[in-house]
């Protein structure tokens, strides 16, 4: 799979991503929200995740979505645009505010970790195909969604609609599923979430979240329409469904300092692998040491490794990346031999 696209549109771009992006209060401290005295500020968001380390990568990446007309709005935008994302199209509304959330410092999959969304009628739930620049969203060549926008309002489910709905001529449509439950209102998030995923061309899916399917070759079964499916499996690797070919790599050994934003990360290094051209293995290996990046500092977004320092890493035999052990500061390890970047 290549991705095409608009490719002799003048403003066209490597990647657009939409959603929503919010403002993040991160603790100074592990302890209940409750109990943190002071929190520090970042933005937080799976497709400007994504957006953002597909910049840092060195890609052409638009971000397009609402925000308020508000201090907390100019702060995402200005951070985002600092990662050299193309902010333009970001819409302000002066009726609605930003998205804010606060968090414990905890795993999030663990019962101590808490979140508090402050994003129920937020300027990003307003987003319908009549409020959307729909020029600027399909002038990529690849444009990728999550599953979270749909949650957002009966208008943002449109819009996924939409712009998940097979015609000729649009971008290459990447969809991570992201099924957040605590967003989702009704029961029949699962189906909507597969309608939409039956859309794209490219899906991210992790097996914690395929609708109660336990293996790979399950969710293959339940999506076969997506030309290429990555099934991530957490710490155990991914797999790929692409054809009739089937391909797993696993992941490297990491030290987690926080488990968020390692999904969008991934997918971030798969697409950037894919828009490169690179073969499958290769694609998945990206997306892991992209992972690996977000897992190894505490918010949700991290410097990625350089290319060439990425390049290297992937290019391991088996057996040397067997032995990967990731650990913080390691995207910045560019002199010791590959197979020598860990922690102590």
């Amino acid at each position: 799979m290549t991705p095409t696209g608009p490719c002799n549109a003048p403003d066209v771009v490597d990647v657009v991503a939409l959603g929503e992006s919010m403002v993040t209060f991160l603790p100074s401290r592990p302890g209940r929200l409750a109990d943190v005295p002071s929190f520090d500020r970042g933005i937080g968001g799976a497709e400007s995740n994504t957006a953002c380390v597909l910049a840092a990568a060195g890609h052409s990446v638009r971000w397009v979505s609402r925000v308020g007309a508000d201090p907390f709005g100019d702060h995402l935008v200005e951070a985002i645009g600092g990662y050299g994302v193309d902010v333009a199209h970001v819409r302000r509304d002066p009726a609605r505010p930003t998205g804010i959330y606060f968090r414990t410092a905890g795993d999030r999959a663990t019962d101590a970790h808490e979140v508090a969304y402050y994003r129920a009628g937020s300027a990003a739930s307003a987003m319908s195909p009549g409020t959307t620049d729909l020029d600027a969203v399909h002038a990529g060549r690849v444009l990728h969604l999550s599953g979270i926008t749909a949650a957002l309002s009966a208008t943002c489910l449109d819009l996924m609609r939409e712009l998940t709905a097979r015609r000729p001529g649009r971008p290459l449509v990447s969809f991570d599923v992201n099924h957040r439950p605590g967003l989702w209102r009704d029961t029949d998030a699962p189906d909507v979430l597969r309608d939409l995923a039956r859309g794209a061309d490219l899906v991210f899916v992790g097996q914690d979240e395929a609708w109660g399917l336990h293996s790979p070759e399950a969710v293959r079964a339940a999506l076969p329409e997506p030309e290429v499916l990555v099934v991530k499996q957490g710490a155990t690797g991914a797999t790929v469904f692409q054809e009739r070919d089937v391909t797993f790599v696993p992941a490297p050994r990491v030290d987690v300092v926080a488990a968020v934003g390692a999904g969008d990360a991934f997918a971030a290094g798969f697409l950037s692998a894919t828009l490169r051209g690179l073969p499958v293995r290769d694609r998945l290996r990206h997306g892991h040491l992209l992972a690996a990046a977000a897992l190894t500092v505490p918010g949700d977004l991290a410097t990625p490794p350089t290319r060439q320092h990425a390049d290297r890493l992937v290019a391991l035999d088996d057996a040397a990346w067997g032995r990967l052990r990731l650990g913080p500061g390691w995207t910045e390890d560019t002199q010791r031999a590959p197979e020598e970047v860990r922690t102590p």
